[in-house]
């Protein structure tokens, strides 16, 4: 249902994440009685999108999603310049504030689909409405009037901009034309090619991230945090550093101990001068050689394999990975005796919203939390550690701060793609898999880290990183015909804090898949894409397999040292197929050379920023696959800075990549997290091919 708020200017919502009855439009004034037909909404209440369209001829959707570099705002107004016919320069997508009911997270490839239908619905029926009011003020037929360059134009060429007609077209109960979105036939926007509406503001410095805001007194704040996971603060002798200059505040909190200061540059150096011992915490015998122990003896056994079947078996190694988003984690706090306000990028502003107030004691009502576009995030912003440690480092000095997590602070204390062990069995008889089975354990979630309840994503519809303790273990290996399939689960308890990494489990457990389908090929003397499009159930998966393999030129004659890899993946609605080439003519520094994607996500709004979400997903294989983990020493964390957590960098990056973009006009699929299983298992794959090996351990450089 949509609906017309009691505005000065054309307002129009829609319920967001709710089930809801057919779309009816209502009157811009109160009824005494109430009918299906004639509701009237006097506010934008807090489960609806709501878009208006204002007298200064802009169009404005308070998003209640984040931006993280997805590209999320450009589909929306891509959605909405689409239904209205307006130019894009002229729709806002800001984002909302963090609100007391509905559904504003974002994750697990939702977004777009979520939003697809309410937009566009919203567009239409505000199109309706202006086009209505334009036919009233110049007594025209409304099917006489189209819209374009958002203005509603007659058959004479006269026109009315959207903003000149807004505050009548208010007053419109029922449109005279259609409010219905357009069919896919007649999209124009919708499918094209776009430049993100924040690019320019991006790289020329203009785009606000949560460091650079000037909210009044918030002086910069960093943390002193102990050497291992989970170490607690002994004892402090912070004198020098008090006497230090431009020093403002030195605090404990529950990861250490806070420097408040005029500016990083001081409170970085007073933060060195702190003398402190720490109580090593409970992981400081712990090794990354324990952890793959305790791992593997954690997994599940796999049963009895079918008489009379032969069997291709592995057993995989995936390490702790950060996340490690290019802007580092900032929030900046204001907690005062009645109320607190905080500003940051969020993937789930209302868990945080209710996390921070009982932190800091005061109720959710009096907690405002500002939505801050994110510089990456990856699943990092589902959780909101630094926002809460803000709220409670502002409570204790009691003045406003900008805390700033270093690059270290992150990856050695921060949230990590839990380690995981495989063990995978494929059963063949006769030339064919008659099952399959995977059992894997992976380091369990329980742990919060440091006292602060920041798990972000419970209740809100997104995956967790692991597997819940144990159990059965659903797998993705049912997109072949592979028999019986069937598949369970164990964990380790560790204080570890861990979070969901983008693709969540389906970048280590489908890789694995992918690894052990090339060597079952191998293994019944079939070609590795021969042998998937005769097992594939979805033909659309094969398509984009096939397209991969003519685009990839699959098989064609390389050099010795190189070899070609192929993965594909299903899930979110959407599938993908990816080709690489590899050059390990050297085995330890192995160089992607050529990446091929093909993805089906039904309607791609957007075709440049899926073909971008491909191309990280194919960074993000590459970096996972052969060079980026974490290693755990003596309770810490070995790595600190992109220095030696070894992302893929444009040295390691492909010199040829290529994205092809399946057409279609069903609804649109999600495509953020897709790509990256697929990416990372034809990246193992093509290693496996060209060296002769069969890699068990991830990243391949541990």
């Amino acid at each position: 249902m949509v609906y017309s708020l009691a505005a000065s200017t054309l307002t129009v919502a829609v319920p967001l994440g709710c089930d809801t009855a057919p779309a009816e439009d209502a009157g811009p004034t109160a009824a005494t009685t109430r009918r299906p037909a004639d509701v009237l909404v006097t506010g934008a209440d807090e489960e609806m999108l709501v878009l208006e369209v204002t007298e200064a001829n802009r169009i404005v959707l308070r998003l209640p999603r984040v931006e993280v570099g997805q590209g999320v705002t450009t589909a929306v107004a891509m959605m909405i310049a689409e239904e209205l016919d307006a130019r894009l320069a002229d729709v806002d997508i800001p984002l909302a504030d963090a609100r007391a009911k509905g559904n504003q997270s974002t994750g697990g490839s939702s977004s777009v689909r979520s939003l697809y239908g309410p937009a566009r619905e919203l567009a239409a029926l505000a199109r309706a409405k202006l086009v209505t009011a334009a036919a009233r003020r110049w007594n025209l037929p409304a099917p006489s009037l189209h819209t374009r360059n958002t203005k509603v134009i007659a058959p004479d060429g006269r026109s009315a901009t959207f903003g000149s007609l807004t505050a009548s077209a208010a007053r419109i109960t029922r449109p005279a034309v259609s409010s219905s979105p357009k069919p896919a036939s007649r999209h124009r926007v919708i499918g094209r090619p776009t430049t993100r509406i924040d690019a320019r503001d991006i790289i020329t410095g203009k785009a606000e991230y949560a460091g650079d805001l000037a909210v009044a007194g918030a002086n910069p704040t960093v943390v002193a945090r102990p050497p291992t996971l989970g170490g607690k603060l002994v004892s402090v002798d912070s004198r020098v550093a008090r006497a230090m200059p431009g020093v403002h505040a030195v605090v404990r909190v529950a990861g250490g101990v806070a420097v408040v200061a005029e500016s990083f540059h001081h409170a970085f150096k007073a933060r060195d001068a702190l003398r402190i011992t720490w109580d090593p915490g409970p992981l400081a015998s712990l090794s990354d050689a324990a952890v793959r122990s305790r791992l593997r003896a954690a997994v599940p056994r796999l049963g009895n394999p079918p008489r009379g079947s032969a069997q291709t078996e592995g057993e995989f190694e995936f390490a702790f990975v950060s996340h490690a988003p290019m802007e580092v984690l900032t929030a900046v706090a204001d907690v005062r005796a009645g109320r607190a306000e905080i500003w940051f990028s969020s993937q789930t502003p209302m868990d945080a919203r209710d996390s921070i107030a009982s932190a800091v004691g005061l109720p959710g009502s009096k907690v405002t939390v500002h939505v801050i576009r994110g510089g990456g995030s990856f699943g990092r912003r589902l959780n909101y550690d630094a926002a809460i440690e803000a709220a409670l480092i502002s409570k204790a000095a009691r003045r406003p701060v900008k805390l700033m997590w270093s690059r270290a602070d992150d990856i050695r204390h921060g949230r990590m793609r839990p380690a995981s062990h495989h063990r995978i069995r494929a059963s063949h008889a006769q030339g064919r898999v008659v099952a399959f089975t995977h059992a894997m354990a992976s380091v369990s979630e329980s742990y919060e880290g440091q006292g602060l309840s920041a798990q972000g994503y419970a209740g809100n519809g997104v995956t967790p990183a692991v597997a819940p303790a144990s159990g059965p273990l659903p797998s993705d290996i049912g997109l072949y015909n592979f028999g019986r399939v069937s598949g369970n689960s164990g964990s380790v308890e560790l204080a570890i804090p861990l979070g969901a990494w983008r693709s969540v489990d389906s970048g280590t457990m489908r890789t694995a898949e992918e690894i052990v389908v090339d060597e079952v090929a191998r293994s019944l003397g079939k070609d590795p894409i021969a042998f998937r499009r005769t097992t594939l159930r979805n033909k659309a998966v094969r398509a984009v397999l096939d397209k991969v393999a003519d685009a990839g030129a699959w098989g064609r004659t390389l050099p010795a040292g190189r070899a070609q890899g192929v993965a594909v993946h299903e899930e979110y609605g959407s599938c993908v197929a990816c080709l690489v080439e590899i050059d390990a003519t050297d085995p330890k520094d192995p160089r992607v050379t050529g990446v091929v994607m093909a993805a089906d996500v039904g309607t791609a709004v957007n075709p440049r920023g899926l073909e971008a979400q491909l191309m990280g997903t194919a960074i993000d294989g590459i970096s996972t696959v052969l060079r980026a983990g974490l290693h755990i020493d003596r309770g810490a964390v070995r790595e600190s800075s992109y220095a030696d957590f070894h992302y893929a960098r444009q040295r390691h990056a492909p010199l040829r990549f290529e994205a092809h973009i399946m057409p279609s006009r069903r609804e649109p699929g999600g495509a953020g997290e897709l790509g990256v299983p697929a990416a990372a298992g034809a990246v193992a794959n093509a290693y496996a091919r060209a060296t002769g090996s069969r890699p068990r351990r991830f990243p391949l450089n541990f």
